[in-house]
């Protein structure tokens, strides 16, 4: 289809001559929304990179940073269920203020500590978990109040857009934190994103209460905990790409603990290497963003078929013979992750009704975040046994044969659907 009537059918749909994907930053809350939105993303990722940075540098071991990754994300697995719960149940935007709070005072603890040189292993640890406990808190609620920011009428690109903005900020985070460390230190780090939370804060108040779009809250009362694995176990293909999402983040989502690896033992350039990588997937993670803002949506198909991407291009990735190949594959790295993550985000969010949507965000975010802390263990562990190179190799290889096999039950379940309707 000619590029000028694809335009025009999509503007058709919006009924302005602007693109469909344009049509929510028309809204000043909106627009206040996905600034709050990328600043909180680059700053917990900052944080993350920063905490488990440190944890290098006092240990020495990849294994250890597998380890702060771990408790950076295993408490959603806990708190998960429980924050759903509560996001559907009480009022959004106090939910972000407080815990934006917590994860501002966090960030200035540790950069006061860190600076001292005093501080231990076993703090940052605490930190960790603090922040994830938190984080299982705020993300989920940050997900599911584009619906009140923009209504229904602009819901389906809002979301695409909310998704892939906040995963470019996950990818930018690393990369900012990467160059503050090599220039002033993990304190300086902590500090930055405690200025970044302040920030956001400052962004939350600014969006204008009356002309948010309430949502219908879930009611009291036993059983609503569970209500959100029954309506997940009921769609078998929302099961599956919420399972996806999780293998992928096991397999995938192993940033830290790797780039960590290749920049001290394999191309031996530090913390400036570490920096520099990260940095270059979050080139490609851009391209992966104002991609996935024109797609209308990836569909199952293209969701499969970008996780299968995703761990070919980890695998090539770790056997490229020279610096400048490896980095190249970062940005394809990064440019699938984002396509991913935000086609399996955006068609979780769309499936689940509004009244229920925050119990459903929190078991595919939990599963998400939960694997890429088991991830960060394996990845680790790899690291340490085989090899560098070895354990991307092996992560990749799982993430494609994830993507095969989920592809396969997906294809069967549709067919099972269609033999049902004929």
């Amino acid at each position: 289809m000619p590029f000028n009537r694809q335009r025009s059918k999509q503007s058709l749909r919006a009924g302005t001559n602007q693109p469909a994907w344009y049509q929510p930053l028309t809204q000043r809350n909106y627009r206040l929304f996905l600034a709050l939105v990328f600043t909180g993303s680059v700053g917990v990722w900052m944080q993350r990179l920063a905490q488990d940075w440190l944890v290098l540098q006092l240990t020495g071991s990849p294994a250890a940073v597998g380890v702060a990754v771990a408790l950076q994300f295993l408490p959603m697995l806990v708190v998960g269920p429980l924050s759903g719960l509560l996001v559907d149940m009480f009022p959004k935007r106090r939910i972000m203020l407080c815990c934006q709070s917590v994860i501002a005072i966090l960030a200035l603890g540790l950069a006061a500590w860190a600076a001292s040189g005093t501080i231990t292993v076993w703090a940052v640890y605490a930190s960790c978990v603090a922040l994830g406990v938190t984080s299982a808190i705020n993300q989920p609620a940050v997900q599911v109040f584009v619906n009140e920011v923009v209504g229904d009428a602009n819901l389906r690109p809002a979301i695409g857009l909310n998704n892939a903005i906040g995963q470019l900020g996950a990818m930018a985070g690393p990369a900012v934190g990467g160059v503050v460390i090599a220039q002033a230190g993990s304190a300086a780090a902590f500090a930055a994103n405690s200025v970044l939370c302040l920030l956001v804060l400052c962004l939350i108040a600014a969006i204008r209460p009356a002309e948010l779009h309430p949502s219908t809250r879930a009611a009291r009362g036993r059983g609503q905990l569970l209500a959100g694995f029954r309506y997940v176990r009921e769609r078998p293909s929302l099961l599956l790409v919420i399972a996806l999402a999780g293998l992928l983040g096991m397999f995938g989502m192993n940033g830290p603990v790797v780039l960590a690896a290749f920049a001290e033992r394999v191309w031996h350039n530090g913390v400036e290497g570490f920096g520099l990588f990260n940095t270059v997937s979050a080139v490609g993670a851009l391209a992966g963003a104002l991609l996935a803002a024109r797609l209308r949506s990836l569909g199952r198909r293209g969701i499969v078929a970008a996780a299968g991407l995703f761990g070919l291009s980890q695998l090539v990735a770790a056997l490229m013979p020279t610096l400048t190949l490896f980095m190249v594959m970062l940005v394809v790295v990064g440019l699938m992750t984002l396509l991913f993550l935000t086609g399996a985000a955006t068609a979780v969010q769309l499936e689940a009704g509004p009244e229920i949507r925050g119990r459903v965000m929190a078991l595919y975010l939990p599963l998400l975040l939960g694997g890429h802390a088991l991830g960060g263990l394996l990845a680790g562990w790899l690291t340490e046994q085989f090899g560098v190179r070895t354990g991307l190799v092996a992560t990749g290889g799982l993430g494609m044969l994830s993507a095969l096999v989920i592809g396969l039950l997906l294809w069967r379940q549709g067919r099972r659907a269609g033999a049902r309707q004929a």
